[in-house]
């Protein structure tokens, strides 16, 4: 075939590689992070050995905001979705602007503290207690890089690789334990509560489990490395989801099995407690090792979808044009790529900041809620086109409901701490697009 002068005059553009597996393990390796590992003991000390319908619940709130997703990527599978979906459906820059940064923070404080995590697993695990976890942290980061700007492909491998490690982490804990299941009142709640509801303590359970399957909103940011992404994003999205839910419930019963959930409450590494009970030969340093896969995996993840959403957003007029540019070789978003590890190498070396990621987590929810909305505006605007992917209005509706729901009981709640930073963040998001001015591309005539 022959090439137009048109065709290597084009500029370079993303690379349509990742395929309907590959895909599915990018979703799953997003949620199962390694807050698992420290997840459910906060859990069990909410719900004692009925954790378990936590996560049952759970499942159900996160599984109607990823269909919302899939339907939205089934319709327009573009980088930076949520950002573009935003703007289609409310037609208001500084809107689409805050969806997208608050996306882009979220992605930066999880590479941050990740690669702080890694850094500290890696100089016990090498006996290099010595070394700088400053030093280890620059240099996870700066392999990461390198990695993302080499190319999706090679992203996707490493990606799958982890993904496969840290789910054969869990699935070992479940394969230990299994043979204790049936040994306790799974239906038990803790005694200081026996005057609470088992529906108030399920709903209340559920919140903090819900926390648990976040990460589905990365795979619709690489829509455009996407093999037939209106079909391949769907049915990744409710896969991967789906089989976090089974791994989770089955972690939930194995771990108050073995052991006790006030225990478990009380363990800085429950998992690990899970493990001592269940097969006390069993060296601790694999859970270790696991972990750092796990971690790495959580990092890469958030990198890339962090990159894409910068490009994307670049294409959409909402950030500098050259952010949107493409690596003629490696087909990368090359500037996005460097641009991220300028701004986040400061925030791993100096550390502190976990109330940083905890609001990153509630603008989340304000995303998740808008882009719900953005949905039910789409499905009921005459002539928008629709996807390969339907859902009927409820399932919006309903997700934005849940979302919140989870934001007012954050509010609630008598730590201050996260509210305020999410106000500041929004606040700074809100001063950089006055700084910007940036002129949004109409999406609503595509």
């Amino acid at each position: 075939m022959t090439t137009t002068s048109a065709d290597a005059n084009a500029a370079p553009a993303l690379q349509r590689t990742i395929g309907p597996v590959q895909l599915t393990l990018y979703a799953l390796g997003s949620m199962l992070g390694a807050g698992i590992y420290g997840l459910i003991g906060k859990a069990a000390g909410q719900m004692g050995n009925a954790v378990w319908l936590s996560f049952l619940v759970a499942v159900v709130a996160a599984l109607l905001t990823a269909l919302s997703y899939a339907s939205l990527g089934s319709r327009h599978p573009r980088a930076g979705g949520a950002a573009y979906v935003t703007q289609r459906a409310y037609g208001i820059p500084i809107l689409s602007f805050m969806v997208g940064l608050a996306l882009v923070c979220s992605g930066l404080t999880s590479v941050a503290t990740q690669s702080r995590v890694f850094a500290e697993n890696l100089s016990k695990l090498a006996g290099i207690e010595s070394a700088p976890v400053w030093l280890l942290a620059l240099g996870f980061l700066m392999l990461l890089a390198g990695l993302v700007f080499r190319g999706i492909r090679e992203s996707m491998w490493v990606n799958v690789v982890c993904t496969l490690v840290e789910a054969a982490g869990l699935l070992l804990v479940i394969a230990v334990g299994m043979s204790f299941w049936g040994s306790v009142d799974y239906f038990q709640t803790p005694t200081e509560k026996s005057d609470t509801s088992m529906m108030l303590l399920v709903i209340q359970g559920a919140v903090l489990t819900f926390f648990a399957f976040i990460g589905f909103e990365d795979t619709i940011n690489v829509a455009e490395e996407v093999k037939s992404p209106q079909t391949t994003l769907p049915i990744a999205l409710v896969t991967a989801t789906l089989i976090a839910a089974a791994i989770y419930i089955a972690i939930a019963i194995t771990a108050v099995s073995v052991v006790p959930a006030e225990t478990l409450t009380n363990s800085p590494s429950p998992l690990s407690e899970v493990m001592k009970g269940a097969a006390p030969d069993f060296p601790p340093v694999v859970l270790v090792f696991i972990t750092m896969f796990a971690v790495a995996n959580t990092a890469l993840v958030n990198y890339v979808t962090a990159s894409r959403l910068m490009y994307g957003m670049a294409k959409q007029g909402l950030l500098p044009e050259r952010l949107g540019e493409v690596h003629a070789e490696r087909q990368t978003p090359h500037i996005a790529t460097l641009v991220l590890f300028v701004v986040v190498a400061p925030l791993a070396l100096f550390g502190g900041i976990s109330e940083l990621a905890s609001a990153t987590v509630l603008l989340l929810l304000v995303v998740f809620a808008i882009v719900n909305g953005a949905l039910i505006i789409l499905k009921r605007r005459p002539g928008e086109l629709k996807g390969a992917f339907e859902v009927p209005m409820f399932v919006p509706i309903l997700g934005s409901a849940i979302c919140v729901v989870l934001i007012a009981s954050r509010l609630a709640s008598e730590d201050w701490h996260a509210p305020a930073i999410a106000g500041a963040l929004l606040a700074g998001i809100v001063a950089i697009y006055a700084v910007l001015r940036p002129k949004a591309i109409d999406t609503t005539e595509e």
